[in-house]
């Protein structure tokens, strides 16, 4: 294992708005009229957007992104769940969202054992649901509390059979408040927090949850604040540094670096 020098602590908050509806699967529905796919919903009945459904959504983006999906995918899961892991010591993907030690196999069919880990670098947390941006018009037309469900059908090529199904879904304008964390570990600097709000982009223009080939998932990072907590911080003898923009294309990254003092280690 390589050697480890704890630097500080990067905090992205973003409001996460949709543009369209968004589900993220709860529970199968087996009831007849009722509704067939409900969304994860926290134990007071709110919607939310599992960190898990977040980082795995991604890790995926910047897989295809850095050109990691190959014959050298490993299984999680055997012959089911394929992910990019890999040895080498400067891979974006595995030092920003991590991998696991141990013995390993390929889709190639080889089997591998990873010899440089280093701690994951990203925590995502779940994202709730900021209830004080629920319009009055919307709770008016909203199916449930928080929800809507969304008739649709799937027809027979041949005899235009109907199968009609309904979803339950988080309407378009929810808004959900999300914190990623980034460990700053030896000169990191930057490096790590570009690489996630590439991927943050990259997720704006792609989609969150299911069906987003239909028009789901789609998902905007609106009122960012970037917070930097160095070592010095966690000893009681600095502050946080903070940046804060609207959107993620209005990032300047000198004059960040700049406000968080990056390089000043």
């Amino acid at each position: 294992m390589r050697e480890i020098n704890f630097k500080g602590k990067y905090f992205v908050k973003a409001d996460i708005v949709l543009k369209t509806g968004l589900h993220i699967g709860g529970e199968e529905n087996m009831e007849i009229g009722g509704i067939d796919k409900t969304v994860i919903k926290d134990a007071l009945g709110r919607p939310y957007i599992p960190g898990s459904s977040l980082k795995g959504k991604l890790r995926s983006l910047m897989e295809y992104y850095h050109e990691k999906i190959d014959d050298t995918l490993v299984f999680t899961v055997k012959n089911s769940i394929r992910i990019h892991m890999c040895d080498d010591v400067d891979c974006p993907v595995c030092n920003l969202f991590g991998k696991t030690h141990g013995k390993h196999e390929q889709v190639s069919g080889k089997e591998v054992v990873f010899e440089n880990l280093m701690p994951t670098r990203l925590i995502v947390r779940d994202a709730v649901i900021d209830e004080s941006k629920i319009t009055k018009e919307m709770m008016e037309n909203l199916s449930i509390n928080y929800t809507e469900v969304k008739p649709e059908n799937t027809l027979d090529r041949i005899t235009s059979a109907a199968t009609p199904r309904f979803n339950e879904r988080v309407p378009a304008g929810t808004v959900f408040k999300s914190e990623f964390v980034i460990n700053v570990y030896n000169d990191d600097e930057l490096k790590y927090l570009r690489e996630l709000i590439t991927a943050l982009k990259l997720l704006e223009d792609d989609y969150l949850g299911g069906s987003g080939s239909r028009g789901y998932g789609k998902v905007k990072f609106e009122n960012i604040k970037i917070v930097f907590k160095d070592k010095e911080y966690y000893k009681g003898n600095g502050s946080e540094k903070v940046y804060e923009i609207k959107e993620l294309d209005n990032i300047n990254w000198e004059d960040l670096k700049n406000k968080l003092k990056i390089g000043d280690w």
